[in-house]
């Protein structure tokens, strides 16, 4: 899958089809990933091949598929100007410190500071007017967020949150699926894009506001969780 889409953002006449294909085949490694762990305990794999580390291997794949590959399609892309590229090494050095720390992912079923979400970014910098100054301050804002330790929740991990968001994940999947599946062009008003911005939306600003609530009860009842 990534080598399909290092291949497609290499080749040196790109159009918006080319992008298009790029979100489908990484909106298709997101559900492998979603699905890879039921999969996995379901062979057996640790009995099967005791000597072999999935999780180790699920981080490369993730931090190609979640930030590599993306960060490189807004460049190929040409949605930054050339004096403000620097901002994707920002957000590369950002994703790398956030996968490599230890405790990113709490017990209660949370990330810990921006969850490396910048194929979803890269989404809406492409198919949306979000360019210029205002993609380099959008990506430059979530770099700075992954050092911040507000808590986002995990779907696909148990609490009733969790359980909430990947419901709505379902209808905002469908969405993306019903844009990218259709011819892109330059011209063409991006409805679903734009209704799909939703679910982000209510996913960063629930974690904000849950995560500035879990600071000041945090004192009152510092077992309770928030996911």
């Amino acid at each position: 899958m990534a080598a399909w889409v290092t291949t497609l953002l290499l080749e040196p006449n790109r159009t918006p089809e080319t992008y298009r294909q790029c979100f489908l085949l990484m909106l298709l490694a997101v559900w492998i990933d979603a699905t890879d762990g039921t999969l996995a305990r379901l062979v057996r794999i640790k009995e099967t091949i005791p000597e072999f580390d999935g999780r180790r291997l699920d981080d490369l794949v993730d931090f190609l598929m979640y930030t590599c590959l993306p960060l490189l399609l807004v460049e190929r892309a040409g949605v930054l100007p050339a004096d403000l590229r620097w901002t994707l090494l920002v957000a590369l050095f950002a994703s790398g410190y956030g996968f490599c720390q230890a405790d990113v992912k709490t017990p209660d079923g949370a990330f810990v500071g921006f969850p490396s979400y910048w194929n979803v970014l890269a989404f809406y910098l492409v198919s949306l007017p979000f360019d210029g100054s205002l993609a380099a301050a959008l990506i430059v804002l979530f770099a700075i967020l992954t050092f911040v330790p507000s808590r986002y929740p995990y779907p696909t991990q148990p609490g009733r949150v969790n359980r909430w968001m990947l419901a709505l994940s379902l209808p905002w999947t469908a969405l993306l699926l019903a844009d990218l599946l259709q011819p892109w062009d330059t011209g063409r008003s991006r409805r679903e894009a734009w209704v799909s911005l939703a679910y982000p939306a209510l996913y960063l600003g629930y974690s904000w506001l849950a995560s500035l609530r879990r600071v000041r009860s945090v004192s009152e009842s510092p077992t309770r969780t928030m996911f």
